[in-house]
């Protein structure tokens, strides 16, 4: 089975803003759970490194698609799920 079986590949809006790791890193907190950026950068999908991720989830949480729990750990809100699933517009935020 894949391990993206249970993700809705709806079209997504993203904004100018996003990468396509936001997109993979997203999907992986969304399956998985609260994760740091060290352990997203470990999975096969991710061809970035840890510091990459931590700018990118910086950069999530400024958008409210992603939290930031402390010592690293980020978890994906309510927004971002509603992104991954096409409900949510992020090309309307300005925040670059």
């Amino acid at each position: 089975m894949s391990q993206f079986a249970n993700v809705d590949f709806t079209m997504r809006q993203s904004g100018k803003w996003m990468s396509i790791w936001d997109d993979r890193t997203l999907e992986i907190l969304s399956m998985e759970g609260p994760k740091t950026p060290s352990k997203i950068s470990e999975r096969d999908n991710i061809r970035v490194g840890s510091s990459n991720i931590s700018r990118r989830l910086s950069k999530l949480a400024d958008h409210n698609l992603v939290d930031h729990l402390g010592n690293g750990v980020y978890r994906i809100t309510d927004s971002g799920h509603a992104y991954l699933a096409g409900k949510l517009d992020t090309g309307d935020s300005e925040n670059t």
